[in-house]
Formats: C-alpha cells, structure tokens, sequence
C-alpha cells in the first residue's frame, strides 16, 4: 500500500498493489468501507481512504475469489495543532528563529509563512518545532504545519519594519546628563532599547512615531543614539555632549 498513512479525514488516494484483484467488490479500512474504490488491473487498485480515528487499521480486499487483509496497512495520523509562536514579531529580512508550539507536531513536511516556505525548520518533538522566518511585507502573516495529517490551524506573526529616528530634539545638552531628549520618525511602538553609544537608557514610547529617552552622563563630545525593536535597528543619530564652560 502507497502511502501507508494519511488524515483522520477522508479523502486520501492510495494505491494497493497484489494479485487477482480483478473482480474487487469491496475495499475495507478497518471495517469501513473505502469512499470509493477503482479496480486498475489484477494487480493494482487505487481507493480513496474513509475518515476515522488516529491509529493503525488492518486493510482488506474482498473478491468473488475470497477475502484478502493486510495487517495493520494504514496508519491514520492526526492533524497538527498549534498553539502559539515565540517571538511574535521579527524584521523584514526574516532570518530570524522562531519556536512553534502545539501538538501533533512530529511528522512536519512544511512550515508556512502566509504563502511562504519557512527558509528551515527542525521538528525538535512532537509539540514543538523551530523554524527560520523567511522575508516578508510589513504586518501580520499565518503561520501554519504541514504534515501527513493535513495543516494546522493559523497562529500569528508579524512582520516589523526597523525604526527610522528623523529628528533629536534637543540634539545637544551638558556632559553631566539628567535630561531628556524627544526622538520622532516611525516605526516606535515596538521599541525593546535605546542606546547611547553602547550603554542602554531609560525610555517611554509615547506612540509609533514619539519616544522619550533620558539623556545618560558622559564624556562631551558627539555620541550616536539608536533606536531597537525586535524589526532591527535605526541608523544612528548623533547627539552631541557639551562640557561645562571653565573660568
């Protein structure tokens, strides 16, 4: 029998090959009958598989001649379920890993991104796979399981582009720091960090296109900021320190 395993749903073509199966007058999964059958010579009929539940069923053929089963012929599998996706959101570029949760999961032949194959994909058990996003437009996408048992439902991910700083204000202020500067552009609601130079600092996102950082002490001199989200990273914005006047 090809293929040895399909849905729980019916609707599976499979092809048994034998002798002396002309004649055939029934085609049995288990105890029920096939939704239909087609005799293709004595040594070949292809039969659609009824539904039924997840398991092994014995196949059988009837003909005028006789009875003829297979044990254990047919291994129905159930459908994958999935249960969420970590992280929820990724850049544009893809690249990125994500880990998918649900059930069912073990026999995995495609992850999909909307219409889109995921890059790779490691079916790590049977409730969990990781898979590398491929590139994508902005917003939302489904991301659905594919396996011998038919796709699973869609869960959510989203697609984000890299936040773009397009203007500092203030965009100089003293080297001891304790102030605040206004950052405007796109792409903010998702922010996770804002750096001066290399050092992380305290922000509120205040809509997708405003945030406020707190200005961090150090050396005068300029020093770029950045904005991060789990879509990338701005390009830098120079903020400039200025050392006290001495008399």
């Amino acid at each position: 029998m090809s293929p040895n395993q399909g849905s729980t749903s019916a609707g599976n073509t499979v092809t048994l090959t034998g002798t002396n199966l002309t004649g055939a007058t029934s085609v049995l999964f288990g105890a029920t009958p096939a939704t239909s059958f087609t005799v293709v010579s004595p040594t070949q009929i292809t039969a659609v598989a009824p539904a039924a539940t997840a398991g092994p069923v014995d196949v059988t053929v009837v003909t005028p001649g006789g009875t003829s089963t297979l044990p254990n012929a047919y291994f129905y599998v159930s459908p994958p379920v999935l249960l969420g996706v970590a992280p929820l959101s990724g850049p544009l570029a893809g690249g990125n890993t994500v880990t998918l949760t649900g059930t069912h999961l073990i026999e995995a032949t495609a992850v999909r991104f909307g219409a889109t194959a995921a890059t790779s994909f490691t079916v790590v058990s049977d409730t969990q796979i990781t898979a590398v996003v491929p590139a994508g437009a902005a917003g939302p996408v489904q991301v659905t399981v594919t396996t011998v048992g038919g796709t699973s439902n869609p869960v959510s991910y989203t697609y984000l582009a890299a936040p773009i700083v397009t203007t500092l204000v203030p965009n100089q202020g003293p080297a001891s720091g304790g102030s605040t500067v206004t950052l405007t552009g796109s792409n903010f609601a998702q922010t996770t960090m804002v750096l001066f130079g290399a050092v992380p600092t305290g922000f509120t996102v205040v809509s997708d296109t405003h945030l406020v950082a707190d200005v961090l002490a150090g050396v005068a001199g300029p020093v770029a900021i950045t904005v991060t989200s789990p879509g990338g990273t701005s390009a830098p914005t120079t903020y400039t320190r200025v050392a006290p006047p001495g008399i």
